[in-house]
């Protein structure tokens, strides 16, 4: 089985779960990605980190913050 390290823009934006105009506007300029003659990569690891500090609190965390 082999692992896939990087992915597209394309795959990119997909994995993330929002357009490809979305990913480039709001995530690529976050995060680190490679050019390989045309084509830009991103690892997977990339998108991983980049989803971790965007993360929101879980539901019953933010209520209970804006109930205080």
């Amino acid at each position: 089985m082999t692992v896939q390290l990087s992915l597209s823009v394309d795959d990119s934006a997909r994995a993330v779960g929002v357009s490809r105009d979305t990913f480039e506007r709001k995530v690529l300029p976050e995060i680190r990605s490679v050019l390989i003659g045309r084509r830009r990569v991103v690892a997977v690891k990339e998108l991983e980190r980049w989803l971790e500090r965007n993360a929101s609190r879980p539901l019953e965390a933010e209520l209970r913050r804006v109930a205080s």
